[in-house]
């Protein structure tokens, strides 16, 4: 199985590599604007291991939401699913970019996560905002209701896990990779599999517009999915697909 993955910026790429209503999920992250190049110093780790290159997004974050998700609503299928996260900093022009292109919002999630940056004047920020949309508002996207628990499934309280886990209120927490290469920011695999396992079947094309440390084509693929997409550094680029073309498939080989 060849995979569409590109060493390119996602508009332009996304013009050149595919064709209108072609891909069936996409799940993107893209930077916020918010300096990450330097946040290093916010966080414990050990800064040798972060991987140099990381490319920040235009200074008007509109702009530059507006083109990328013009692409991804021109390639994405007429019954597919975007999901987009974003930090709060940038998160109205987000919206309004979706907004303007028409794109119908499903459900705002909220992911809680394990540890934020430590303040001592403001409230500390420990969540990451999902948008879920689709093409239009009549469009009718993949949702497998029962593809993580059953509807008989039971916590130890008696609630039912279904239920919980369909909340829009998501608690996963990041991963600590204590010596391992990695970009700024790294989405953690359960919150990958998660949305993929939702809004997907095996042999979908599954795409992310800045593929970073490649978590979505890295789950995709071991899924079953046919993961695609786009990475802009080309050290991360360089570092991360030979990784991707030797991680494991439960439904096809390379």
């Amino acid at each position: 199985m060849k995979y569409q993955i590109y060493n390119e910026d996602c508009i332009v790429g996304a013009k050149n590599n595919f064709k209108d209503d072609s891909v069936d999920l996409l799940v993107c992250d893209p930077p916020f604007g918010i300096n990450e190049s330097t946040m290093d110093k916010h966080y414990n780790r050990e800064e040798s291991k972060v991987i140099d290159g990381y490319v920040e997004a235009p200074p008007d974050y509109y702009k530059f939401s507006l083109e990328w998700l013009t692409q991804a609503k021109r390639i994405l299928k007429p019954n597919g699913s975007l999901y987009i996260i974003s930090g709060w900093t940038k998160l109205g022009d987000v919206l309004k970019a979706c907004e303007d292109l028409d794109l119908f919002l499903i459900n705002h999630v909220i992911w809680k996560y394990n540890f934020g940056v430590y303040t001592s004047k403001k409230f500390v920020s420990s969540h990451y905002h999902i948008l879920y949309l689709k093409k239009s508002k009549k469009a009718k996207p993949t949702f497998n209701t029962n593809c993580r628990y059953k509807d008989d499934q039971r916590n130890g309280k008696g609630g039912s896990l279904l239920y919980q886990d369909m909340e829009d209120v998501w608690i996963i927490n990041k991963e600590y990779q204590k010596g391992k290469a990695k970009n700024q920011n790294k989405l953690p695999e359960k919150l990958l599999e998660k949305i993929i396992l939702y809004s997907s079947n095996p042999d979908d094309l599954v795409c992310d517009f800045f593929l970073g440390n490649f978590t979505t084509a890295t789950v995709a693929k071991k899924l079953g999915r046919i993961p695609c997409g786009f990475e802009l550094n080309r050290t991360a680029f360089n570092h991360h697909l030979p990784i991707l073309l030797k991680s494991p498939s439960t439904i096809f080989d390379n």
